[in-house]
């Protein structure tokens, strides 16, 4: 693995972890750190997925993996929000 491919693989994971964070409606606690390590598992996940699946090999933007990617990245932020926060505060509305 080169330079440029680790370079790339941030870069693609902080997008991915970006997208997937906007698509859960409401306020995450987990930092920006937190959102680009779950981008990168998702993105290295959702590609393993779509290949599993043949779709990750087509003609022009891989929208399927895109989305799956996506979709990952937004459970994984769901999931760690859900995790870190206290459980006092859960049930709560502010």
């Amino acid at each position: 693995m080169t330079i440029s491919s680790i370079i790339g693989a941030i870069i693609i994971g902080a997008v991915i972890g970006v997208l997937g964070r906007l698509v859960i409606p409401g306020r995450q606690r987990i930092g920006i750190l937190w959102t680009i390590a779950v981008g990168i598992v998702a993105a290295l996940v959702g590609s393993a997925i779509a290949a599993g699946f043949g779709v990750s090999d087509t003609d022009g933007v891989d929208w399927i993996e895109s989305l799956i990617q996506i979709g990952l990245a937004a459970l994984g932020v769901a999931a760690l929000d859900r995790a870190k926060t206290p459980r006092s505060s859960r049930g709560r509305r502010r």
